[in-house]
């Protein structure tokens, strides 16, 4: 007896079974892939590893003798809440030079090709990329804790920081999905990234007191929000007084301003953002 099998039978059979699946677990699939890429390249964990190390170490040791912190406090404790909110402002750096590499190499090209939302590779790429900050944000902890670091308020408080750094890192990551769509090569983004992100974190109040700048640059590093973010951080987490009541209003009220200021970031950067990605992908 014989079978005849056609063509589209065996086809049939070659292909793989699939099943419909939802936004969030296309997204997760995205998740897990540059989780697994930056498994199998674990040089690209340096600047969430290395890097916070050598500059909480930097600066607690070669420039904290230098620096007078007001209210007697250690400039240990001053400096931490300062290096964090730097790290987590860089997620922007990290989701834009991934989304850019992915153009350049045209897996965004292949992703099209499949049966998936297009938005589930943005939301895939920014969790990835607060998931590698927040290993940069307990690699400083470690580290802040063996050099004398301390949380010295209640769990609550300890939990609501940590939170405001979450919640400010999603704002930063539209900016960096914006930048990541807009610029054509890595290097370009490189540049460009470190061309702003230093400059608007090392003006603040991350690493210095704001009170020895003169008057004009004093008020632009008090109404940065990264200033807001680690005066909340400080405030929260025990690490420094209250500002006083002559001090910038983001400052007398930094969780609330954190919070207004991470709403006001994304309603500005996301729609472009999204328009950007949109018309890159679509060329």
């Amino acid at each position: 007896m014989t079978t005849s099998v056609t063509a589209g039978d065996a086809l049939a059979h070659q292909r793989p079974t699939t099943h419909q699946t939802n936004i969030w677990q296309q997204s997760w699939i995205m998740v897990k892939r540059n989780m697994i890429h930056t498994k199998r390249m674990p040089e690209m964990l340096s600047d969430v590893t290395i890097q916070p190390i050598m500059f909480v170490l930097l600066f607690a040791y070669v420039f904290g003798a230098a620096i007078s912190v007001p209210g007697g406090a250690s400039y240990k404790e001053f400096l931490l809440p300062g290096i964090m909110g730097q790290t987590i402002a860089f997620t922007a750096f990290i989701v834009s030079t991934g989304i850019t590499a992915d153009l350049e190499k045209g897996v965004i090209d292949r992703f099209r090709s499949l049966p998936i939302r297009r938005s589930a590779v943005i939301v895939g790429r920014s969790i990835a990329s607060l998931l590698h900050s927040s290993i940069g944000i307990v690699v400083m902890a470690i580290t802040g804790l063996l050099i004398g670091w301390r949380i010295r308020n209640g769990f609550a408080e300890a939990v609501l920081a940590f939170a405001l750094i979450l919640l400010f890192g999603f704002a930063m990551i539209w900016f960096g999905i914006l930048v990541g769509s807009w610029l054509r090569s890595v290097e370009a983004v490189n540049g460009f990234m470190f061309s702003t992100l230093f400059p608007i974190t090392f003006l603040s109040n991350a690493f210095v007191p704001t009170q020895g700048m003169p008057t004009w640059l004093r008020t632009i590093a008090d109404w940065n929000p990264i200033s807001s973010l680690v005066q909340a951080l400080r405030v929260l987490w025990g690490n420094g007084p209250d500002a006083a009541e002559t001090a910038a209003l983001p400052l007398r009220h930094p969780e609330l301003s954190t919070i207004i200021w991470s709403i006001v970031l994304t309603l500005v950067f996301a729609p472009f953002a999204l328009r950007a990605y949109n018309k890159r992908t679509a060329d």
